[in-house]
């Protein structure tokens, strides 16, 4: 009996040591998101912006329009959305860019495939440097999954912030806190799963 209950308080130790990391990770990973803010004057060789808001589009392209990098790639792209669809959502400005200096990926459905998909992309154009833009709260993890797939190429976070969210007042805002929550959900599996895999061929040898 007392052999049980050593047991059973060993593991509610354990598991309120287990709580007390988490919560306070997930409050480290909501302070960094609330506060993160694009760097001033972001170069590299090429530009990626994973698709998710005309936010983030318009944003990589504005940079592609000031020469941070010679290229851009948009990943993740719906298959039915061409190069005309997508101008009708910019502004005219921004339409010029598109003829000159865009690509669009087409096959990604996910971060893991925008991963895959921007190495390739950059591996075929020989970039050691890119801008990533995405949103915010999306950056650690299209880091995590960008990272692992390039490991050799620099990345360069440009995170966008959604002026709808409260980002900045997240514990007191319940949509902003359970996209967060969420957030560092998917983020702790992404990083659980890439810990656990085994090592990935170089870029130069991946994909093709």
């Amino acid at each position: 009996m007392r052999g049980l209950v050593r047991l059973l308080r060993a593991v509610l130790l354990l598991s309120g040591a287990v709580a007390v990391a988490l919560a306070v990770g997930f409050v480290a990973f909501a302070v960094g998101i609330a506060g993160a803010a694009p760097p001033a004057d972001p170069r590299a060789q090429g530009i990626v912006v994973l698709t998710g808001g005309s936010a983030r589009i318009d944003s990589a392209l504005r940079l592609l329009a000031d020469h941070r990098a010679s290229r851009l790639l948009i990943s993740g792209v719906n298959p039915a959305v061409g190069a005309e669809a997508l101008a009708g959502t910019l502004d005219a400005d921004l339409n010029a860019m598109l003829a000159c200096c865009v690509d669009l990926g087409h096959a990604a459905r996910d971060t893991i495939g925008n991963a895959t998909e921007t190495r390739d992309w950059a591996g075929n154009l020989g970039y050691a440097s890119l801008v990533v833009v995405t949103s915010a709260y999306h950056m650690p993890r299209s880091l995590a999954e960008l990272a692992d797939a390039m490991p050799d190429v620099d990345l360069i976070p440009y995170p966008i912030t959604n002026p709808e969210l409260h980002l900045a007042n997240w514990w007191n805002d319940p949509e902003a806190f359970s996209l967060l929550v969420r957030e560092y959900g998917k983020y702790l599996l992404t990083a659980t799963r890439l810990a656990l895999s085994p090592e990935a061929p170089p870029a130069s040898l991946a994909g093709g």
